[in-house]
């Protein structure tokens, strides 16, 4: 079986409501990088997935709660959260994180219209 991967960004941004938007940058066997934006006080609300995520914060400031405790973010700061782990984030002032997830987001794929690339 041939692997599916694609190199991108692929898509347009996917405005997700509330002052956030997302859209897949690449992808391929295992691993996904998702472009999230964010306005002043967007939030990426509190959740779980069974996916490993590694977020890299390309500019602005947010705050993330990982688990009950919070953790401050700027341009060139990483966070990482196990599988389960229960995170989200409020933007302090306009952002942009790159999200990182292994195994890749099939739920990202299959709302973005990507399954058939």
């Amino acid at each position: 079986m041939t692997e599916r991967h694609h190199s991108a960004p692929i898509g347009v941004w996917k405005e997700l409501g509330g002052g956030v938007r997302r859209r897949i940058r690449s992808y391929g066997g295992d691993i996904m990088a998702v472009e999230v934006g964010f306005d002043r006080g967007g939030v990426g609300a509190p959740h779980r997935h069974p996916h490993r995520q590694l977020t890299y914060c390309l500019a602005g400031a947010f705050r993330f709660t990982v688990e009950g405790r919070d953790t401050d973010l700027r341009q060139g700061d990483t966070i990482f959260f196990p599988e389960n782990s229960l995170h989200g984030c409020v933007a302090l002032e306009p952002g942009v994180l790159l999200d990182v997830f292994t195994p890749l987001r099939q739920d990202f794929l299959e709302a973005d219209g990507l399954l058939n690339l």
